[in-house]
Protein backbone atom coordinates (compact mmCIF):
# COMPACT_ATOMS: atom_id res chain seq x y z
CA UNK A 1 0.00 0.00 0.00
CA UNK A 2 1.46 3.57 -1.20
CA UNK A 3 2.22 5.64 1.79
CA UNK A 4 -0.14 9.28 1.93
CA UNK A 5 3.35 11.31 3.04
CA UNK A 6 5.15 10.71 -0.08
CA UNK A 7 3.26 12.34 -2.46
CA UNK A 8 3.75 16.62 -2.81
CA UNK A 9 1.04 18.24 -2.81
CA UNK A 10 1.05 18.41 -6.84
CA UNK A 11 1.00 14.99 -7.12
CA UNK A 12 -2.24 14.63 -4.61
CA UNK A 13 -4.28 16.53 -7.05
CA UNK A 14 -3.06 14.36 -10.49
CA UNK A 15 -4.38 11.46 -8.21
CA UNK A 16 -7.54 13.32 -7.15
CA UNK A 17 -8.23 14.09 -10.94
CA UNK A 18 -7.23 10.85 -12.23
CA UNK A 19 -10.59 9.65 -10.18
CA UNK A 20 -12.91 12.51 -11.13
CA UNK A 21 -12.38 14.39 -7.56
CA UNK A 22 -11.98 18.05 -7.64
CA UNK A 23 -7.87 19.35 -7.38
CA UNK A 24 -9.08 21.69 -4.65
CA UNK A 25 -9.38 18.67 -1.91
CA UNK A 26 -5.65 17.88 -2.39
CA UNK A 27 -5.07 20.86 -0.04
CA UNK A 28 -7.37 19.66 2.22
CA UNK A 29 -6.37 15.78 2.72
CA UNK A 30 -2.28 17.18 2.16
CA UNK A 31 -2.97 19.72 5.33
CA UNK A 32 -4.61 17.03 7.57
CA UNK A 33 -1.75 14.40 6.71
CA UNK A 34 0.78 16.51 7.74
CA UNK A 35 -1.35 17.16 11.04
CA UNK A 36 -1.26 13.33 11.65
CA UNK A 37 -5.06 13.30 10.99
CA UNK A 38 -6.93 10.01 9.44
CA UNK A 39 -9.03 9.66 6.88
CA UNK A 40 -11.54 9.05 8.44
CA UNK A 41 -11.29 12.00 10.84
CA UNK A 42 -11.38 14.25 7.82
CA UNK A 43 -14.00 16.16 8.22
CA UNK A 44 -14.61 18.48 5.25
CA UNK A 45 -13.88 15.52 2.70
CA UNK A 46 -16.71 13.44 1.54
CA UNK A 47 -17.41 9.72 3.23
CA UNK A 48 -17.36 7.61 -0.17
CA UNK A 49 -13.45 9.44 -1.04
CA UNK A 50 -12.62 8.99 2.42
CA UNK A 51 -13.24 5.32 2.33
CA UNK A 52 -11.62 4.89 -1.31
CA UNK A 53 -8.05 7.00 0.11
CA UNK A 54 -8.24 4.69 3.28
CA UNK A 55 -8.32 1.57 0.62
CA UNK A 56 -5.80 2.99 -1.41
CA UNK A 57 -2.68 4.69 0.69
CA UNK A 58 -0.77 3.99 4.26
CA UNK A 59 -1.65 7.18 6.23
CA UNK A 60 1.68 7.30 7.85
CA UNK A 61 3.94 4.20 7.87
CA UNK A 62 5.26 5.28 11.05
CA UNK A 63 3.69 4.49 14.82
CA UNK A 64 6.04 5.39 17.97
CA UNK A 65 6.26 1.53 19.65
CA UNK A 66 8.18 3.35 23.06
CA UNK A 67 9.81 6.39 24.37
CA UNK A 68 12.44 6.81 26.83
CA UNK A 69 12.35 9.76 28.86
CA UNK A 70 15.53 10.80 30.20
CA UNK A 71 15.05 11.77 34.15
CA UNK A 72 18.53 14.36 33.37
CA UNK A 73 17.17 16.79 31.09
CA UNK A 74 13.54 15.86 29.53
CA UNK A 75 15.37 14.42 26.31
CA UNK A 76 12.93 11.87 24.81
CA UNK A 77 14.03 8.74 22.67
CA UNK A 78 11.83 7.19 20.11
CA UNK A 79 11.85 3.54 18.84
CA UNK A 80 9.90 3.97 15.73
CA UNK A 81 7.82 0.80 14.53
CA UNK A 82 7.55 0.77 10.00
CA UNK A 83 4.91 -0.96 7.98
CA UNK A 84 7.28 -3.71 7.38
CA UNK A 85 8.25 -4.50 10.52
CA UNK A 86 11.64 -2.39 10.63
CA UNK A 87 12.84 -0.37 13.33
CA UNK A 88 14.45 2.93 13.64
CA UNK A 89 15.11 5.80 16.28
CA UNK A 90 14.66 9.24 16.94
CA UNK A 91 15.35 11.67 19.64
CA UNK A 92 13.52 15.31 20.93
CA UNK A 93 15.68 17.29 22.67
CA UNK A 94 14.03 20.04 24.46
CA UNK A 95 15.87 23.54 24.73
CA UNK A 96 14.54 26.84 25.51
CA UNK A 97 14.80 28.18 21.77
CA UNK A 98 12.26 25.30 20.70
CA UNK A 99 12.08 21.63 20.27
CA UNK A 100 14.80 19.56 17.88
CA UNK A 101 13.93 16.61 16.50
CA UNK A 102 16.83 14.17 15.09
CA UNK A 103 15.46 11.99 13.03
CA UNK A 104 16.61 8.52 10.73
CA UNK A 105 17.10 8.40 7.00
CA UNK A 106 18.02 4.87 6.75
CA UNK A 107 17.06 1.47 8.42
CA UNK A 108 21.07 0.75 9.99
CA UNK A 109 23.48 2.25 7.78
CA UNK A 110 26.75 1.01 5.52
CA UNK A 111 28.79 3.83 6.10
CA UNK A 112 31.15 1.85 8.80
CA UNK A 113 31.75 4.47 11.53
CA UNK A 114 33.72 3.04 14.70
CA UNK A 115 31.56 4.82 17.53
CA UNK A 116 28.14 4.31 15.83
CA UNK A 117 25.63 1.44 17.36
CA UNK A 118 23.52 2.15 13.48
CA UNK A 119 26.47 0.68 11.35
CA UNK A 120 26.72 -2.74 13.63
CA UNK A 121 23.99 -4.65 11.72
CA UNK A 122 24.81 -2.85 7.89
CA UNK A 123 22.16 -1.72 6.17
CA UNK A 124 19.18 -2.66 5.86
CA UNK A 125 17.18 0.00 3.41
CA UNK A 126 16.76 2.97 2.57
CA UNK A 127 13.76 5.48 3.91
CA UNK A 128 11.28 7.08 2.20
CA UNK A 129 10.57 10.40 1.83
CA UNK A 130 7.14 10.17 3.68
CA UNK A 131 8.65 8.16 6.07
CA UNK A 132 10.68 11.01 7.12
CA UNK A 133 7.74 13.18 7.13
CA UNK A 134 6.43 10.56 9.13
CA UNK A 135 8.50 10.85 12.38
CA UNK A 136 8.07 14.55 12.47
CA UNK A 137 3.91 14.15 12.30
CA UNK A 138 4.19 11.06 14.80
CA UNK A 139 5.89 13.65 17.16
CA UNK A 140 4.11 16.36 16.67
CA UNK A 141 1.12 14.85 17.75
CA UNK A 142 3.08 14.61 21.51
CA UNK A 143 3.20 18.30 21.77
CA UNK A 144 4.56 20.75 21.52
CA UNK A 145 5.69 21.12 17.55
CA UNK A 146 8.78 20.36 16.81
CA UNK A 147 10.97 23.69 15.40
CA UNK A 148 14.11 22.21 14.12
CA UNK A 149 15.23 18.91 12.76
CA UNK A 150 18.87 17.17 12.50
CA UNK A 151 19.50 14.31 10.08
CA UNK A 152 21.67 12.73 11.71
CA UNK A 153 19.62 9.56 13.61
CA UNK A 154 20.92 5.94 11.75
CA UNK A 155 21.70 6.42 8.19
CA UNK A 156 23.72 8.65 6.04
CA UNK A 157 21.16 11.18 4.41
CA UNK A 158 23.71 11.57 1.64
CA UNK A 159 23.90 7.56 0.65
CA UNK A 160 19.98 7.81 0.40
CA UNK A 161 20.48 11.22 -1.60
CA UNK A 162 16.89 11.51 -3.90
CA UNK A 163 14.48 10.62 -1.26
CA UNK A 164 16.53 12.98 1.15
CA UNK A 165 15.86 15.88 -0.93
CA UNK A 166 12.16 14.96 -1.54
CA UNK A 167 11.70 14.81 2.55
CA UNK A 168 13.76 18.86 2.16
CA UNK A 169 11.16 19.97 -0.64
CA UNK A 170 8.22 18.59 1.13
CA UNK A 171 8.95 20.00 4.64
CA UNK A 172 8.19 23.75 2.30
CA UNK A 173 4.97 22.31 0.79
CA UNK A 174 2.34 24.64 1.08
CA UNK A 175 -0.62 23.37 4.13
CA UNK A 176 2.03 20.77 5.20
CA UNK A 177 4.38 20.62 7.96
CA UNK A 178 6.24 24.18 6.50
CA UNK A 179 9.25 24.04 7.77
CA UNK A 180 11.72 26.62 6.80
CA UNK A 181 14.83 24.75 5.79
CA UNK A 182 17.64 27.22 7.34
CA UNK A 183 16.18 25.29 10.72
CA UNK A 184 17.40 21.69 9.26
CA UNK A 185 20.91 20.42 9.43
CA UNK A 186 21.78 18.02 7.20
CA UNK A 187 24.72 15.50 8.97
CA UNK A 188 27.46 13.38 6.67
CA UNK A 189 30.09 11.14 6.80
CA UNK A 190 31.64 13.34 3.95
CA UNK A 191 30.12 12.13 0.49
CA UNK A 192 32.07 14.72 -1.40
CA UNK A 193 30.48 14.62 -4.48
CA UNK A 194 27.19 14.55 -2.77
CA UNK A 195 28.18 17.39 -1.23
CA UNK A 196 29.01 19.19 -4.53
CA UNK A 197 25.41 18.06 -6.02
CA UNK A 198 23.39 18.84 -2.40
CA UNK A 199 25.02 22.63 -3.07
CA UNK A 200 23.42 23.33 -6.29
CA UNK A 201 19.77 22.30 -5.02
CA UNK A 202 18.78 25.90 -3.74
CA UNK A 203 18.40 24.17 -0.11
CA UNK A 204 19.25 26.50 2.63
CA UNK A 205 19.93 23.54 5.20
CA UNK A 206 22.97 23.40 7.55
CA UNK A 207 25.73 21.08 6.46
CA UNK A 208 27.06 19.32 9.25
CA UNK A 209 30.40 16.96 8.32
CA UNK A 210 31.29 14.26 10.60
CA UNK A 211 35.00 15.01 11.35
CA UNK A 212 36.11 13.46 14.17
CA UNK A 213 39.74 13.41 13.04
CA UNK A 214 42.63 16.23 11.75
CA UNK A 215 44.14 14.09 8.96
CA UNK A 216 43.00 11.29 6.81
CA UNK A 217 45.19 8.05 8.29
CA UNK A 218 43.88 8.69 11.45
CA UNK A 219 40.11 9.72 10.07
CA UNK A 220 40.22 6.52 7.91
CA UNK A 221 40.08 4.38 11.53
CA UNK A 222 37.40 6.12 12.49
CA UNK A 223 34.95 6.43 9.37
CA UNK A 224 36.07 4.34 6.23
CA UNK A 225 34.20 6.62 3.89
CA UNK A 226 37.73 8.56 4.05
CA UNK A 227 39.02 5.70 1.89
CA UNK A 228 37.07 6.71 -1.16
CA UNK A 229 37.10 10.76 0.05
CA UNK A 230 39.78 12.20 1.77
CA UNK A 231 39.97 15.37 3.31
CA UNK A 232 41.08 17.30 0.86
CA UNK A 233 37.90 16.45 -1.43
CA UNK A 234 36.13 16.84 1.21
CA UNK A 235 37.22 20.11 2.33
CA UNK A 236 37.07 21.13 -1.09
CA UNK A 237 33.60 20.48 -1.45
CA UNK A 238 32.72 21.91 1.91
CA UNK A 239 34.39 25.33 0.42
CA UNK A 240 32.40 25.14 -2.71
CA UNK A 241 28.85 23.96 -0.67
CA UNK A 242 29.95 27.86 1.81
CA UNK A 243 30.39 29.45 -1.51
CA UNK A 244 27.17 28.17 -3.50
CA UNK A 245 24.73 28.98 -0.56
CA UNK A 246 26.34 30.94 1.69
CA UNK A 247 25.92 29.39 4.59
CA UNK A 248 28.97 28.42 7.31
CA UNK A 249 29.73 24.13 7.21
CA UNK A 250 29.32 22.89 10.84
CA UNK A 251 32.05 19.67 11.77
CA UNK A 252 31.25 17.42 14.16
CA UNK A 253 34.20 15.92 16.25
CA UNK A 254 33.26 13.43 18.48
CA UNK A 255 36.12 13.87 21.86
CA UNK A 256 37.29 10.39 22.32
CA UNK A 257 40.01 9.34 24.88
CA UNK A 258 43.65 8.88 23.48
CA UNK A 259 42.60 8.75 20.01
CA UNK A 260 42.15 12.16 18.87
CA UNK A 261 41.56 14.80 21.84
CA UNK A 262 45.37 15.58 22.01
CA UNK A 263 46.68 19.26 21.77
CA UNK A 264 48.47 18.23 18.52
CA UNK A 265 45.33 16.89 17.21
CA UNK A 266 43.78 20.32 18.10
CA UNK A 267 46.73 22.58 16.44
CA UNK A 268 46.23 20.24 13.20
CA UNK A 269 42.46 20.48 12.73
CA UNK A 270 43.44 24.24 13.59
CA UNK A 271 45.91 24.38 10.49
CA UNK A 272 43.21 22.69 8.55
CA UNK A 273 40.27 24.81 8.59
CA UNK A 274 42.27 28.06 9.24
CA UNK A 275 40.52 31.10 7.00
CA UNK A 276 37.62 29.11 6.27
CA UNK A 277 33.89 30.26 7.34
CA UNK A 278 32.84 27.25 10.00
CA UNK A 279 32.19 26.22 13.40
CA UNK A 280 33.31 23.28 15.31
CA UNK A 281 30.98 21.32 17.50
CA UNK A 282 33.06 19.57 20.30
CA UNK A 283 30.98 16.65 21.19
CA UNK A 284 32.00 14.50 24.24
CA UNK A 285 31.66 10.34 22.76
CA UNK A 286 28.30 8.80 23.38
CA UNK A 287 30.08 5.08 24.36
CA UNK A 288 28.45 2.45 22.58
CA UNK A 289 29.98 -0.97 24.23
CA UNK A 290 30.36 -3.20 21.47
CA UNK A 291 33.38 -0.40 20.45
CA UNK A 292 35.19 -0.16 23.51
CA UNK A 293 35.54 3.70 22.82
CA UNK A 294 35.69 6.09 25.78
CA UNK A 295 34.45 9.77 25.92
CA UNK A 296 37.36 12.47 26.49
CA UNK A 297 37.53 13.73 29.96
CA UNK A 298 36.42 17.22 30.80
CA UNK A 299 39.53 19.07 31.11
CA UNK A 300 41.19 17.84 27.77
CA UNK A 301 37.74 18.38 25.77
CA UNK A 302 38.30 22.15 27.36
CA UNK A 303 41.94 22.16 26.42
CA UNK A 304 41.00 21.33 23.06
CA UNK A 305 38.54 23.97 22.79
CA UNK A 306 41.13 26.62 23.82
CA UNK A 307 43.82 25.31 21.43
CA UNK A 308 41.22 25.96 18.82
CA UNK A 309 40.15 29.45 19.73
CA UNK A 310 43.74 30.38 19.56
CA UNK A 311 43.47 29.74 16.57
CA UNK A 312 40.44 32.34 15.46
CA UNK A 313 38.67 28.50 15.22
CA UNK A 314 34.65 29.14 16.13
CA UNK A 315 33.84 26.59 18.35
CA UNK A 316 31.47 25.25 21.04
CA UNK A 317 30.97 22.28 23.13
CA UNK A 318 27.80 20.45 22.60
CA UNK A 319 25.79 20.17 25.74
CA UNK A 320 25.00 15.88 26.42
CA UNK A 321 21.39 14.74 26.58
CA UNK A 322 19.95 12.18 27.49
CA UNK A 323 22.88 10.15 28.81
CA UNK A 324 20.19 7.80 30.39
CA UNK A 325 18.75 6.91 27.25
CA UNK A 326 21.48 5.06 25.53
CA UNK A 327 21.51 8.08 23.51
CA UNK A 328 24.25 7.22 20.79
CA UNK A 329 22.66 6.32 17.46
CA UNK A 330 21.24 2.77 17.02
CA UNK A 331 21.44 1.46 20.24
CA UNK A 332 17.93 1.45 21.39
CA UNK A 333 17.04 -0.64 17.91
CA UNK A 334 19.87 -2.63 18.60
CA UNK A 335 19.05 -3.74 21.95
CA UNK A 336 15.13 -4.35 20.71
CA UNK A 337 17.11 -6.70 17.97
CA UNK A 338 19.50 -8.49 20.15
CA UNK A 339 16.72 -8.73 22.90
CA UNK A 340 14.00 -9.75 20.72
CA UNK A 341 11.39 -8.08 22.62
CA UNK A 342 8.65 -8.15 20.49
CA UNK A 343 5.25 -9.92 20.21
CA UNK A 344 4.01 -12.54 18.15
CA UNK A 345 3.52 -9.93 14.87
CA UNK A 346 7.24 -8.43 15.45
CA UNK A 347 5.15 -4.98 17.49
CA UNK A 348 7.98 -4.37 19.96
CA UNK A 349 6.33 -4.25 23.76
Amino acid sequence: MKNALDLTLNQWREALESIGEPAYRASQIFAWLHRGISFTEMTNIPAPLRKKLSETYAENGIRIAETLVSKLDGTEKYLFYLQDGHLIEGVRMRYKHGDTLCLSTQVGCRMGCVFCASALDGLARNLSRGEMIGQIVAVNKRSPIIHNLVLMGSGEPLDNYDETIGFLRLLKEPGGLQTSLRSVSLSTCGIAPKIRRLAEEGLPVTLSISLHAPDDALRRTLLPVTTAYPMDELLSACRYYLRKTGRRVLFEYAMIDGVNDSESHAQALSSRLRGMQCHVNLIPLNEVEEYGLRRSPKERVDAFQTTLEAFHISVTKRRVMGLDLSGACGQLRRRYLREGDNDENGMPY
